[in-house]
């Protein structure tokens, strides 16, 4: 088989008992277009859909006001967490579709307490997830950014 030949191949959706419910063939595949949701104050998009994939920009503890919220890891934890979870419903996506996250913790004795928040946002099948220590951009105590998956 040709490279030629992969590329223009068909794909054939079924439903669950095997009938066919429609095609696409590689090059329909290969160019979806990336969606970007929402709008922020510096050049990003809070959420990127691409495929079946949505990428969700790290998240910081700003609530509604623009506003770092105030208090400790646990609070900061939890409005990041609803930041993110805002950012996925932009492109119709929830918590549970989430299959990666990437945390940064401005302090690694913040842990623990972080974990206690993040756990109560996935209680169930959590997501895959690297946490690291690291000096943040802005004076604040973490940063998520998570990439959920959802079939168009």
């Amino acid at each position: 088989m040709l490279l030629s030949d992969i590329a223009s191949m068909r794909i054939v959706l079924t439903d669950v008992d095997g009938y066919a419910t429609g095609s696409l063939n590689r090059q329909e595949e290969a160019h979806l277009p990336k969606q970007c949701f929402g709008k922020s104050h510096v050049p990003l998009s809070p959420a990127v859909r691409a495929g079946d994939f949505v990428y969700v920009s790290g998240q910081v503890p700003v609530g509604s006001d623009g506003l770092v919220v105030k208090g400790g890891i646990a609070e900061q934890t939890e409005q990041v967490l609803q930041n993110v979870k805002a950012a996925l419903a932009l492109a119709g996506c929830g918590m549970d579709d989430v299959v990666k996250t990437t945390v940064w913790l401005e302090d690694a004795r913040d842990f623990g307490t972080f974990n206690t928040v993040y756990a109560k946002h996935f209680p169930n099948d959590p997501p895959a997830r690297t946490t690291v220590e690291s000096r943040l951009m802005i004076d604040i105590k973490i940063e998520v950014e998570a990439v959920a998956y959802r079939p168009v």
